[in-house]
């Protein structure tokens, strides 16, 4: 189990089991999984295909269920609440971003990003709504819609949109995985500057060794369980790890 402490988790999971399928089809996408994110800091989540990391974060995120075991956001657990009561977490709590972006094609780049508080019908916090803004570079672009942005543009609406609501945590699943390298490096420096000046916490799915060396952690999980981590990861440490778990 990590050796983050229960006080300083911004979310985690204990005996956390993922069951798809029954009999001979049974898969164990996660096999009774201790983990805690630490509040503050950029996790990132690697394995090989079919590890879990996936199944760790959607269910970290409320977004897919446990069979068995806990989740929780700070003291909340998710276990047993609502799927409606989960809808308020993930809107009011939770920022999200996804590999496809997952904008509305409608909505301005501006709309883009303040649609989560706009649905709950919370106020906004322009200040800080303009601040995000400008870390993220998109002054010049707000009354654009996304069929007029690139796709790391539309993917800096996506962070600036997960950040906007000053969520607890941010749930970041391959990010970087439809962009270009310049892209790839424009979005993580912005995620990593989040961290480092907002305080903001971040927990990322990546496949992509350069991705993870921006976190400060990388947790390696294969076949469900969680077999290694690294704090302060590099390119190589990050390579030579999943090598061994290649081997």
């Amino acid at each position: 189990m990590s050796t983050v402490t229960v006080e300083l988790a911004a979310a985690r999971v204990v005996e956390a089991t993922k069951v798809y399928g029954r009999g001979d089809t049974e898969v164990r996408a996660l096999d009774t999984v201790d983990a805690s994110f630490e509040r503050g800091r950029f996790t990132a989540i690697m394995g090989p295909s079919g590890s879990g990391k996936s199944t760790l974060l959607h269910c970290l995120a409320g977004l897919d269920h446990l069979t068995s075991g806990h989740v929780f956001l700070g003291e909340l657990e998710l276990s047993g609440l609502s799927e409606k009561q989960l809808t308020k977490v993930r809107r009011d709590r939770l920022g999200f971003v996804f590999q496809s972006y997952n904008l509305v094609p409608t909505l301005t780049a501006a709309e883009n990003i303040t649609l989560p508080a706009d649905l709950g019908g919370r106020p906004i916090d322009q200040a800080w709504v303009d601040r995000v803004i400008d870390v993220v570079d998109l002054r010049n672009r707000l009354t654009h819609r996304p069929s007029e942005l690139s796709g790391g543009q539309q993917q800096r609406v996506a962070v600036a949109r997960a950040l906007a609501n000053q969520p607890d945590i941010v749930f970041a699943d391959e990010p970087t995985g439809n962009l270009d390298s310049k892209s790839s490096g424009d979005i993580l420096r912005f995620m990593r500057k989040a961290v480092d000046e907002f305080n903001q916490t971040i927990v990322m799915v990546s496949h992509d060794p350069v991705a993870a060396a921006y976190a400060d952690r990388v947790v390696f999980l294969a076949d469900g369980r969680i077999v290694d981590e690294i704090q302060s990861p590099t390119r190589e440490s990050v390579l030579e790890h999943m090598a061994r778990l290649g081997d």
